[in-house]
């Protein structure tokens, strides 16, 4: 495969939405959209993407920002990392985000790479990202499930002949503050779940998100339902910065005295889509806050875990976060 280069495209910079939604008609799957760029050129460089058309989303209007709403808070997809980090809202009210956004690779990636970029990256496994016809790129079996392949970064839960994991940690946080996702195209908007936004292998292996072809994600949501709980993110990787997630961690609790009356957790690194601890959520809440609770908290996340070769770490890893979130969240 060819290195640093870049096959031939031609660029599209449009000045509003409705000729963007324009372009995306046009061109369907034979183009690209493109945001901060960093995953972006990544692939053009390496070949493994080579559309026809690429669109520049930077000079859209109304794309970044972020507003406060009755309702909780809404962000501009193009709305870069590093302002969601230091937004003085995001702080106060959803510290968890801002916490989540800070742990992205690092300050020069933050400060041109954006939320929705980062929410829609795909994923990073290298025998995809290296151009071999695994079963994501359209082919016929998986190289990282295979006995002698390097899988230490891949899933350990829910591997569905593909077994990539989600890169974004700040998806774990949002699916843990239950926000909500805006997606528009030429026929109109949509809203759907954080949850629901990243696509399951056993759904549709080729995309890693809901987005079709011609949508744009344009706005996340988060509702004031976690606004000023108790919160806990933890991100354990091979460096310091610039890297992925190898298993992290978003809690939001409310806790009233000792007693735990509302949890939302999730885990990300350890399946292809941000893993909402649903079980956990149940157990914890109605309890008091101690180190038992943590320590059953912590089992049952790890409940039916399918480590592969060179993953088993990753179980004593993501118990002992959940252990961690559930005792040490703060507000």
């Amino acid at each position: 495969m060819l290195k640093d280069m870049m096959p031939h495209f031609e660029l599209f910079q449009p000045a509003d939405l409705a000729n963007a939604f324009d372009l995306l008609d046009r061109f369907g799957e034979d183009c690209w959209t493109i945001a901060g760029g960093h995953d972006s050129l990544g692939w053009f460089k390496d070949r493994g993407k080579q559309p026809s058309a690429v669109i520049d989303l930077a000079g859209i209007p109304g794309l970044e920002g972020i507003r406060e709403t009755a309702d909780g808070v809404e962000i501009g997809a193009m709305t870069t990392l590093t302002e969601v980090e230091r937004h003085p809202l995001i702080q106060e009210k959803f510290g968890l985000l801002a916490e989540a956004t800070r742990m992205v690779a690092s300050p020069q990636i933050r400060n041109s790479g954006t939320l929705g970029g980062n929410l829609c990256q795909d994923a990073r496994c290298w025998y995809y990202r290296y151009g071999l016809s695994c079963y994501r790129a359209g082919g016929n079996t998986c190289y990282a499930s295979a006995p002698e392949a390097i899988n230490r970064e891949h899933c350990i839960f829910e591997g569905n002949r593909c077994v990539a994991v989600t890169p974004s940690d700040p998806a774990s946080a949002l699916v843990a503050l239950e926000a909500s996702m805006v997606i528009r195209n030429s026929r109109g908007e949509r809203f759907v779940a954080a949850e629901d936004f990243f696509m399951k292998p056993s759904v549709d292996i080729t995309r890693m998100t809901v987005l079709e072809p011609n949508d744009l994600l344009t706005t996340i949501r988060i509702p004031n339902t976690w606004a000023g709980a108790e919160f806990y993110f933890e991100k354990v990787a091979d460096r310091g910065s610039w890297d992925f997630p190898l298993v992290n961690v978003a809690a939001a609790l409310r806790v009233e005295g000792d007693r735990i009356e509302r949890a939302s957790i999730v885990s990300g690194g350890v399946q292809c889509t941000p893993r909402r601890l649903e079980q956990v959520e149940e157990l914890i809440t109605g309890r008091d806050r101690n180190d038992e609770t943590a320590e059953l908290a912590g089992a049952l996340a790890v409940r039916g875990a399918e480590p592969l070769n060179f993953n088993h770490f990753k179980v004593p890893l993501m118990e002992n976060l959940v252990k961690r979130a559930v005792r040490d969240a703060v507000a």
